[in-house]
């Protein structure tokens, strides 16, 4: 029996619940707190975007991982061909929401391709402006995707997207400073650096010089500058609409406050976070207004 046989006989809902709720992520309790059919349709678009992320995150040659995210990109193109078409767990489940939602197909295209942008041994951004094509990718594009379940209107939608979207990427940026340096990708933007005096060539190296405090920190005041703007945005939303987003901003507002409290020049060190207040979090953003 082949892998595409095997793939179809597998419950498609059930699968993406799994892949959300084995990847540890406060999504799954924010997703949480929506209807069924809604729910249904976030935990597909988590799934994916998780499965895409393994291809490029996981080990293996860069032409390996790109074939990888060839194939998805012909998953997702027979998909929005014909939903019927779909042979995987996970594109199976977003079949089911394509129409009800109006998934755009340019949305999970983007997402691919910043997962292209990922699989590569050697990675440095070159300037601030392809560090924002990069969070749209990866982040923004999800964020279209999502507010388009949450039923927040296309505009307000796009807005709140890059927003948040730019607020949660470059949070994980920030937070994973030392990891990716170990891994030779500086995704901090080389403009960035290069005004604070930073040599980017050498990734480890890059964690020594004294510049790239300062550039943390510059770029820590655009995530809360575009925190800001999305609580904004928020605000002016159905209450409950948002909620799931309300969520993620606090948890990961969360997470760039204690980048600061432990110091720009100690990016070796982890960010203990305890399951306690990571749920404690959630249940504050309940309350949000």
């Amino acid at each position: 029996m082949d892998d595409i046989t095997q793939q179809t006989d597998i419950d498609p809902f059930a699968e993406v619940t799994s892949i959300v709720k084995r990847s540890g992520t406060s999504f799954y309790w924010a997703m949480r707190l929506l209807p069924k059919y809604k729910r249904d349709a976030m935990f597909a678009v988590y799934a994916f975007c998780r499965e895409v992320d393994d291809v490029a995150d996981e080990p293996g040659t860069p032409a390996e991982k790109m074939r990888g995210l060839d194939a998805w990109q012909a998953e997702i193109d027979r998909l929005f061909e014909n939903a019927a078409y779909a042979t995987r767990p996970v594109t199976r489940a977003l079949a089911a929401s394509i129409r009800t939602f109006d998934f755009q197909k340019e949305d999970f295209d983007a997402v691919i391709a910043g997962m292209r942008m990922d699989a590569v041994e050697r990675l440095r951004i070159v300037d601030t402006d392809e560090l924002a094509l990069y969070c749209d990718r990866v982040a923004c594009a999800v964020g279209r995707l999502s507010c388009a379940v949450f039923g927040i209107p296309v505009d307000q939608g796009r807005t709140l997207s890059k927003n948040l979207g730019d607020a949660l990427q470059l949070t994980n940026i920030l937070r994973d400073v030392h990891e990716d340096a170990l891994r030779d990708h500086v995704y901090l933007p080389g403009d960035l650096l290069a005004r604070h005096g930073c040599d980017a060539t050498d990734a480890r190296a890059l964690l020594t010089q004294p510049g790239v405090v300062t550039a943390c920190q510059e770029l820590a005041g655009v995530a809360e500058a575009r925190f800001a703007a999305a609580e904004a945005i928020m605000r002016g939303c159905d209450r409950r609409a948002v909620r799931p987003a309300a969520i993620m901003k606090t948890v990961y507002h969360d997470i760039l406050v204690n980048l600061h409290r432990r110091g720009w020049e100690r990016l070796s060190e982890p960010l203990p976070r305890s399951k306690f207040r990571k749920y404690s979090l959630v249940a504050r953003s309940l309350l949000f207004a």
